[in-house]
């Protein structure tokens, strides 16, 4: 018998191998066929373009001149005739024209009478370097359908308006407005600048409305492509999305694509991570409109392709007025509070499964970081004494779990012995050590209470973090950007899951993790399961590939923690907490006579477990003893 069994073991043996040396020819085999047909093909189109080559020079030459000619020719016929009564307006040079207050510096076309692109003056966008500029893409546009003739319409994008000059306001306010007068008819677009404003009125005023208007219908048409402003456009994009108030009721979308508005509809945003650019009607929109936007996924600079239509029901009277407003400014929650009603909404401080932070972040966290932030003048040490205020507040839990841990320190002893008592009846060691725990009234979930505290409070901070324009471009430490990631490698290339770059603080942050973890496994019971005795390398290293890509003041406030967490751990061990004592306490508890104290519902479920486990394990010796 052991003879025939080492044949079949070294026949086994060397099939695995020739089945290994097969594969290796296969793979030899369809590599070098493929490169050979890539070869052949290469070498079919190298001759299909040289014959094509040889027809094309046979050719005659087309007269492009000519061509151009004829192309021209007719985009002028048909401008004329969508242009209808307007044919003045549908030629024309494009002139710009700029106003500014303190803030904004506003570029206007007279082609579509619009907004061509804003200039936030206090702002630097991360990824040229120079100010942040809002609207300008070649395809951006917001203009309206109106009747040129009886069976013609046009954009007002399309159209040339005559420029008025910039006037000045007693209030300090600027006008400027552009025209069209033709046939009896006309259309005004009027746009005021305020002082220390982001929001420019744009009043509509069309004469000749029932004519120009089909029923009076208002249908707007919102084009727009938003460049990327952050360091890493990649993030920016999952950062960015579209708001808007329907019914009166913040919405957004983020993963859908598209929106279709069931409700009327007070303002639709265009937000990015910390800037947007928003349409407001003062007296709302109809129901009838929806919201078309798409994330890019390529190398480009351009964030998302976004496309809006809007519709107001308007009075079939000869002259109308439309009312709006654009706002081209930061996410900045106090400044969104002023504009329109809900527009702070879209500074994200929780939303949907994560909405439970947001009244954290609301009324607990922006207000403390807004009071320290008053105090000191870098954000990095802001960071630091809102961190200490967050482990003050929750220090009553967190004491109670280091007086649990330090609790389960003196009954290890105990539970080895256990161990050594019960051997492989995991069954019956799991009910002696409940019974241990209840006896020396320890908690064995009590540690887990830092833990649980962090998950709220990291949610809330990782939203705060990344809506917070306060942080954009400031500085810490090596960190050149607190909302962005800190970067101390860059690689030329991308490694997935990590990014191009490693950041120090992420570093930092899952070191002092790592001591934690390490820490918390001392103070546990002994672990046969492999997995728990892998888990303080498990999660540091999960947390490497997270962390990587978050804010580095996210990572700061982790690590600021963390080593907050091991100061008071070493304090608490081995300067407050008495172990003596407690061990004196432990057995005087054990010496008082036993009280019926009714056992809580998941005592009843773990025991009924446990004795359930420990009679299936009994049948399954019993069956192999038979055997």
């Amino acid at each position: 018998m052991p003879l025939n069994f080492l044949k079949i073991m070294k026949m086994d043996k060397n099939s695995v191998i020739g089945i290994i040396l097969l594969a290796v020819l296969f793979f030899v085999f369809f590599w070098y066929t493929n490169k050979q047909q890539q070869g052949v093909m290469a070498e079919q189109k190298r001759i299909q373009d040289s014959v094509a080559k040889v027809e094309a020079a046979k050719q005659k030459l087309v007269d492009t001149a000519a061509v151009r000619r004829q192309s021209a020719t007719t985009d002028s016929l048909g401008k004329l005739n969508a242009a209808g009564n307007l044919q003045a307006a549908a030629f024309g040079t494009e002139q710009l024209d700029t106003v500014e207050n303190e803030l904004i510096k506003v570029t206007f076309t007279n082609k579509g009478g619009q907004v061509k692109k804003v200039e936030l003056k206090n702002y630097t966008s991360s990824a040229n370097k120079l100010p942040v500029v809002l609207g300008g893409g070649a395809d951006d546009a917001l203009s309206y359908s109106i009747n040129t003739s009886t069976n013609s319409s046009v954009q007002t994008s399309a159209l040339y308006f005559t420029p008025q000059p910039v006037t000045k306001n007693a209030d300090g306010s600027q006008t400027i407005a552009f025209v069209i007068n033709a046939a009896g008819q006309s259309i005004t677009h009027q746009y005021i600048i305020k002082p220390n404003s982001y929001a420019i009125d744009w009043n509509i005023s069309l004469n000749g409305a029932n004519s120009l208007l089909s029923q009076g219908f208002f249908n707007l048409k919102w084009q727009m492509h938003p460049q990327q402003h952050e360091k890493n456009v990649t993030y920016e994009r999952t950062q960015s999305n579209i708001c808007f108030s329907e019914g009166n009721d913040f919405d957004y979308i983020s993963a859908k694509t598209e929106r279709k508005f069931e409700k009327p509809v007070q303002w639709v945003g265009i937000v990015q991570q910390f800037f947007n650019t928003t349409l407001i009607a003062k007296d709302g929109f109809s129901n009838a409109g929806e919201v078309a936007w798409k994330r890019r996924t390529d190398s480009s600079d351009v964030l998302s392709d976004v496309d809006v239509t809007l519709q107001k029901k308007l009075p079939v009277t000869a002259s109308v007025n439309v009312p709006l407003q654009l706002y081209y400014g930061p996410n900045d929650y106090k400044i969104l509070k002023t504009q329109a009603e809900g527009m702070d909404k879209m500074v994200n401080l929780g939303r949907d499964m994560y909405s439970f932070v947001r009244p954290i972040n609301k009324y607990i966290i922006m207000p403390v970081f807004n009071l320290f932030a008053g105090l000191v003048k870098n954000y990095g040490w802001t960071i630091l004494l809102l961190t200490l205020f967050i482990r003050l507040v929750t220090s009553p839990l967190t004491y109670t779990s280091y007086l649990s841990g330090a609790k389960m320190k003196v009954l290890r002893p105990e539970l080895d012995t256990l161990k050594k008592k019960f051997g492989d009846d995991q069954q019956g060691y799991a009910m002696e050590q409940m019974k241990l725990f209840r006896e020396a009234g320890v908690n064995p979930l009590g540690g887990c209470i830092p833990a649980l505290l962090q998950i709220p409070i990291f949610f809330a901070l990782y939203s705060f973090f990344n809506a917070n324009i306060e942080l954009r471009g400031q500085s810490f430490l090596w960190s050149h950007d607190l909302s962005a990631y800190d970067s101390i490698v860059t690689f030329p290339f991308e490694v997935w899951g990590l990014g191009n770059h490693i950041s120090l603080f992420t570093i930092t942050a899952v070191t002092t993790s790592f001591l934690i973890s390490i820490y918390n496994m001392a103070m546990t019971p002994t672990q046969d399961n492999p997995m728990m005795k892998y888990m303080p390398y498990i999660f540091p290293f999960i947390l490497f590939f997270v962390f990587n890509k978050l804010p580095s003041a996210l990572t700061w406030y982790y690590t600021v923690s963390n080593l907050i967490t091991l100061g008071l751990q070493f304090v608490i061990q081995n300067y407050i907490i008495n172990h003596d004592k407690i061990l004196e306490k432990i057995e005087e508890k054990r010496k008082q006579p036993k009280k019926n104290k009714p056992k809580s519902k998941w005592q009843e479920r773990f025991e009924q477990t446990m004795e359930a486990q420990k009679k299936v394990q009994e049948l399954k010796q019993q069956q192999q003893k038979k055997k």
